[in-house]
């Protein structure tokens, strides 16, 4: 119950298994922040591993609430899937209600076990404010540019069909909607009630202090460095042969992978077949001081996203001074309209070069360093908690 004024920020993040995304990321970051505030509870509704990684990314002071466990895990992802969507419905008609005008629901994907519990608590408390995110379309699985080709096809065709009812529902019953660039505001305004005001382009944040407490590096060790999931959107299969292309001129070119995921073994058995092996090192995944290290280590950010809204990993990297490039995405143009040298999309070759020329440019590496730090610097994760919960408090 709300009680005297304060706010309470119900999390619901049911969908959490596997490497942190970028969704994760915002709203725990936004979390740590958000609960200094004397006047604001927060209780998150998540599975196992999403209390693991919050209280391991410091995220200590705000009330879990174990919705679903990890027992479903061995049957793969379409039944751990919908037995966190069953298990999330059901502990959401069980919930007792919250009430007030200042409680806020807040679905932290556009997955179902996270959307469908949220859309219920927002039937039985009417009073509440839904806040959804909705931070990326799913790709047409029939469309050539799909990442989900060959044996991905049906989960891209589950992930385009599953994520239809949702969209509806966002669309009728959801107060706030969260996207993550301009591009895709316009799929969800409409008419009276989703005015321009209430579909919010929410990108994502960095820490902007903690880079200072890393010293530069006497010499630089990897000549670039990838950040994110190991994921087919990511691109970073189309990275191993990326980088074949730059040791066919540069021999010596050493690239540093950070990140996890469904990919991995895809990734060694490339390097392997490409003969990468002294020139790609893979850390996993790394976090804190340890991730700022070897981005300081490194002299350039590749972002090959190829299915992407946004993307904020790569200006972790842009906020320790590090020039990027990346593919030419629609979204990627707002996102980093600077730091980011953009290169057609698909084009892998092209890709290669403009690694290469950034590397050998001096004049160019550090105008496009200096544009990095400077946009990095507009990423402020407390600049960007703030703005975010002043627009939700501005529609309670």
């Amino acid at each position: 119950m709300s009680e005297n004024g304060s706010l309470i920020i119900n999390i619901i993040a049911n969908s959490i298994a596997g490497p942190m995304s970028g969704g994760d990321r915002i709203w725990i970051e936004c979390a740590k922040r958000w609960i200094k505030e004397r006047d604001i509870t927060i209780n998150v509704f998540t599975t196992e591993e999403g209390i693991a990684r919050g209280h391991c990314y410091g995220l200590n002071d705000v009330n879990y609430v174990l919705w679903s466990s990890s027992n479903f895990n061995k049957f793969g992802i379409y039944i751990l899937y919908f037995w966190r969507l069953i298990n999330g419905c059901k502990e959401a008609v069980r919930l007792p209600k919250f009430y007030g005008k200042n409680v806020i629901l807040l679905s932290s994907s556009d997955f179902m076990p996270d959307s469908i519990p949220a859309w219920i608590l927002k039937m039985r408390m009417r009073t509440s404010k839904w806040v959804a995110a909705f931070f990326l379309f799913a790709p047409n699985p029939f469309g050539k540019e799909s990442p989900y080709r060959g044996k991905l096809f049906t989960r891209g065709l589950f992930y385009f069909i599953s994520q239809l009812p949702v969209y509806w529902l966002l669309r009728k019953f959801a107060d706030i909607i969260w996207v993550t660039n301009d591009l895709d505001r316009k799929y969800f305004i409409e008419g009276k009630r989703l005015t321009s005001d209430k579909v919010i382009a929410v990108r994502g944040g960095v820490d902007a202090k903690t880079p200072l407490l890393v010293p530069e590096p006497e010499k630089k060790v990897f000549d670039a460095v990838f950040i994110g999931r190991f994921h087919p959107q990511k691109g970073v299969l189309e990275l191993t042969e990326i980088w074949r292309y730059v040791c066919e001129k540069k021999p010596y070119a050493k690239l540093a992978l950070i990140g996890v995921g469904e990919l991995e073994d895809e990734v060694k058995e490339r390097i392997q077949k490409y003969r990468l092996e002294n020139n790609v090192v893979l850390f996993g995944f790394k976090d804190g001081l340890e991730k700022l290290k070897i981005f300081k280590k490194s002299k350039i950010v590749v972002h090959p996203a190829i299915y992407d809204s946004g993307g904020m990993a790569a200006c972790e990297a842009m906020a320790c001074g590090v020039p990027g490039v990346s593919f030419d995405l629609p979204a990627l143009r707002t996102y980093y309209p600077k730091g980011m040298i953009k290169t057609p999309c698909h084009d892998l070759r092209a890709f290669a070069e403009n690694v290469i020329k950034l590397l050998d440019d001096e004049n160019l590496y550090n105008k496009t360093r200096e544009d990095a730090t400077a946009w990095a610097k507009e990423w402020d994760w407390d600049k960007r908690a703030k703005e975010i919960l002043d627009l939700m408090r501005d529609h309670e």
